[in-house]
């Protein structure tokens, strides 16, 4: 949704337009085109995905992850304060971070009670084969 607003900000700016507004270098590797990079201009990557397949770790990541997301949606919103057709979907996407944020935390809960569950075994057929 990022990429779509900054696409219609940019619609039929002229090279020099995009270069007034410090998107020089940008256009000139991209164009009008969307193309996914942190502000530095670092691109994205799945390098930025940790995944350690441990329940515990994921979702104290995916936590972490939905506030750095929310995060950077205050700084945007932050930065275009004047302009209610950007900052009304910035603000439906932050606000969608602090649910998954709520849902991730439900899930960390859940795992951690299971994980704090007494232990018990019963015999399975199937596995003692």
């Amino acid at each position: 949704m990022v990429g779509t607003i900054v696409h219609q900000l940019t619609d039929g700016a002229s090279p020099e337009e995009m270069k007034m507004a410090g998107l020089g270098s940008y256009y000139t590797d991209h164009g009008w085109g969307v193309y996914p990079q942190a502000a530095s201009g670092f691109p994205f990557s799945a390098s930025v995905l940790a995944v350690k397949g441990d329940a515990i770790a994921d979702l104290q990541e995916d936590l972490a992850a939905e506030q750095k997301a929310r995060a950077t949606y205050e700084k945007l919103i932050d930065l275009c304060a004047d302009d209610p057709d950007v900052i009304d979907p910035l603000r439906f996407l932050r606000e969608r971070e602090v649910v998954h944020f709520q849902r991730f935390g439900e899930a960390l809960r859940g795992v951690q009670d299971k994980l704090a569950d007494k232990k018990f075994y019963m015999n399975n057929m199937n596995f003692d084969r």
